[in-house]
Formats: C-alpha cells, structure tokens, sequence
C-alpha cells in the first residue's frame, strides 16, 4: 500500500502560502508510518515547532490501474474518507530554500491522519462535497470538492500515468485555504458532508 498526496490543489490555498497556483498536480509520497488510524491522538513531534494543519478528502483505490483514461477513472475507487496532512512548515521552509524534497517536513510518523471509510454512493456528487475542520470548537478550514484545480478522476489518470495504483492505495487530495499552526492541547473535529470522521487531540 502506497499513500500518494496532491500538494497546492485547491487556488486560493496555494495564494495563501505564496505558492503559484499550478499547471500540473504537485506530486508527493507519504509511507505507510505516516498514517494515523482510528481517531488516535497525535504526538506533537519535538523536531519542529510550527506545525501546520491540513484537511483534505482521501480517496481509496480499489482496483489495479496503470495509466487509466480519465473517463474510466470513477471505475477505480468506491470509498472516500477524511484526513490530515500534518506538515512540519519550519522544516518544509529549510528544504524549499535549499530545492531539497519535502518529504521530512510532510511524511513523518503519525503525520497522515486518517478516517473509516465511507462508499462513495452515499454522495450526490462527489465533484460537490463540502468538507470541513473544527479546532476547538472553531472552524479553521472549509473546502469542497467543486473548488479543485484537479477533480478525483483526473488525479487518478495522472497518478496512473507514473505509478501504477493498486488496491488499498490512498490518494490524499490537496487542502483548501485556511491552513495554519496546532498546539499541544487542540482537538480537531472533521467532517464530510455533515458526517463526523475525524475527532482527535493533540498531544
């Protein structure tokens, strides 16, 4: 199983963080230690000090594919879910400035949480689905899917194109703005078209 995750998808996140909005899926790989399961709580961890929320929809393959055309892509996944990519902002900031990959800054242990599953014909339409994330009560983040720069189907076409997906893999599918720091203490409440998935703390 391989996690495969969509930086600067959605515009107004990339304008936020002074990114430029881009031509093409921005492409990153998280192992399988990133994943963070069952509401589990997280463990700020003591090499950073500027750790960044994200939510984002989660997308699981559910058949093998390689280089599959964009209008059978709805074929390769029946389940959504809900998470997290936990980025370390201080370190991502160092690799940046040095052109270094961001894997240390965005793949760490626990940094990928993640939620159960839910079949996707529970949904209308899955290019229309509001998500969100309370932290404490507050909402922070406040997306849907409509407002990607790269709908599902094309990011599995894509993704496709380099690697071939198989069963179980997940597809983390960008953030949308409003990203920004966590402390020790917070509690992150998620949810996907009005369902609750993601309720945790911060350790």
């Amino acid at each position: 199983m391989k996690i495969l995750a969509i930086g600067r998808n959605y515009a107004n996140h990339a304008k936020e963080l002074n990114n430029p909005v881009p031509a093409e899926p921005v492409v990153f790989s998280m192992p399988d230690s990133a994943l963070l399961k069952s509401n589990k709580d997280f463990y700020y961890p003591d090499f950073s000090k500027d750790i960044h929320h994200e939510v984002e929809i989660v997308v699981k393959i559910s058949r093998v594919g390689k280089n599959i055309p964009i209008e059978f892509a709805h074929r390769y996944y029946t389940e959504i879910g809900l998470g997290i990519d936990f980025t370390a902002r201080d370190i991502q900031a160092e690799c940046k400035k040095k052109g270094l990959p961001w894997e240390k800054a965005k793949a760490f242990d626990g940094a990928a949480p993640i939620s159960k599953f839910i079949t996707k014909d529970q949904f209308k339409d899955v290019n229309q689905m509001d998500f969100h994330l309370d932290i404490n009560g507050k909402r922070v983040q406040t997306g849907n899917t409509a407002n990607m720069i790269f709908s599902i189907d094309y990011l599995i076409a894509y993704l496709s194109q380099f690697f071939t997906l198989k069963i179980g893999d997940l597809i983390y599918t960008g953030t949308p703005e409003g990203v920004g720091p966590v402390k020790i203490g917070d509690h992150l409440e998620g949810a996907l078209e009005g369902e609750q998935l993601l309720d945790f703390k911060v350790k």
